[in-house]
């Protein structure tokens, strides 16, 4: 198959999402498919104010990216077009011109920018839902991105994006990361047959460690208050004889380190290439977040390395953690709970085999590379299927520039 993924990089240099959009390419050419990735990117964004003002104009509709796709699509037709993040650059601008052409588009949620204007459902460090079912007006009055003009432009967008079903009239399946990020897609506007559920992948480690001989408890992941660094350090304190590891930077860091109790090391952010030796040296893994997660890496990779994992018990993150199966949930926040399930892992070694070796079962079984590309190929084929057949989507969405088109339709996997 010919495909075109899209992709608009963020203004973080450590990313999860960008790498699996990079693992996605490097899957489908590693299959013999003629994959292009086309990359935008918005770093530099924070440090131009003619280029924030730009991407708020652009994040809804760009003449510019539109014309390009248009292009692209002439020139070498893919089978399929594979969209991540639009935003700012690409906006949905370019699934209407593949819409327009007839071409399949497929769009990966990465996260929850569909029903939340800052895409991780946080206000001040809680859960926050005000803004579902239309009333984006609360990230304004919350000034939820703490600058009061990016409030009302990520407001802004998401809502003339939804009010215009931009997104959901333009593209032919969506693919969800878990079954609770496919419920809340429905309530931005998406029909169940346009959603699919597809879990990332993991590059599976040839040998899992011995999670039983492991030295420390092990957290990777940013440094910031979302993460639950908070309830996992006061966790680290109710259990001294516990060693805990954090890998990774944020903006929280040094503060984290200069209260972090003598068992807890920071290490900071940890190049790819040390990643494989952390995972191995480690008992189990634990995240303490405090937001929706969409599919962890981190969880994929550490069940790859034979690690149980603790999780919290919020948003998709039950469906990925079996609860004393491959690993424990614990209520988000309850420091004393994540305690007594790290003492429980730590004193029982033997339980830390057993459930390190059910995860990397589960790995192998649903986040390996090779039933990871057979997924995708059936969704691919099935979006082809359903824009060819010209079904059931909305009402073409149009703009003034814009003569009516081709009508597509969803894909029935959800």
């Amino acid at each position: 198959m010919k495909i075109l993924q899209v992709f608009n990089q963020y203004r973080s240099l450590f990313n999860g999402e960008e790498r699996v959009v990079e693992m996605i390419d490097a899957l489908l050419k590693r299959h013999g498919h003629a994959a292009e990735l086309w990359l935008q990117s918005s770093r530099g964004l924070e440090t131009s104010l003619w280029g924030k003002v730009q991407a708020t104009f652009s994040a809804v509709y760009s003449r510019t990216a539109r014309r390009e796709m248009e292009a692209r699509l002439d020139a070498d037709r893919p089978d399929v077009v594979h969209a991540h993040n639009l935003y700012p650059h690409f906006s949905p601008s370019v699934l209407m011109a593949a819409r327009k052409r007839g071409v399949p588009t497929v769009l990966t949620v990465h996260n929850h920018i569909n029903t939340c204007p800052r895409s991780d459902h946080l206000r001040a460090g809680k859960i926050c839902e005000r803004c579902i079912g239309g009333r984006e007006y609360h990230c304004v009055l919350n000034n939820c991105r703490g600058n009061l003009l990016e409030s009302v432009a990520y407001a802004g967008r998401n809502a003339a994006v939804r009010r215009l079903r931009l997104v959901a009239d333009n593209v032919t399946t969506v693919i969800a990361l878990n079954d609770f990020m496919g419920q809340r897609l429905l309530t931005a506007g998406f029909r169940p047959e346009q959603i699919a559920v597809l879990p990332n992948m993991v590059e599976l480690c040839d040998e899992p460690a011995d999670a039983a001989l492991g030295s420390y408890v092990a957290f990777s992941g940013r440094i910031s208050t979302e993460k639950g660094i908070d309830t996992l350090l006061a966790a680290a304190k109710q259990t001294p004889q516990v060693s805990v590891h954090l890998a990774g930077g944020g903006p929280l860091f040094d503060q984290y380190a200069a209260t972090a109790t003598p068992n807890v090391t920071m290490l900071g952010q940890l190049q790819v290439t040390q990643m494989a030796d952390f995972y191995r040296e480690a008992r189990f893994l634990v995240l303490p977040t405090a937001c929706f997660e969409g599919c962890p890496l981190v969880i994929s990779e550490a069940m790859s390395h034979g690690l149980p994992v603790v999780a919290s018990r919020i948003g998709g993150l039950p469906e990925l953690v079996e609860d004393g199966v491959t690993g424990y949930l614990f209520e988000q926040g309850n420091a004393a709970e994540l305690a007594d399930r790290i003492k429980r892992l730590w004193e029982n070694p033997a339980l830390c085999r057993q459930m390190g070796l059910a995860g990397r079962a589960k790995a192998e079984r649903e986040f390996g590379q090779e039933a990871y590309h057979r997924q995708l190929l059936d969704i691919y084929q099935a979006a082809t299927e359903r824009e060819h057949r010209g079904g059931n989507r909305g009402p073409r969405t149009t703009t003034a520039a814009e003569t009516p088109g081709l009508v597509g339709v969803g894909s029935n996997h959800f």
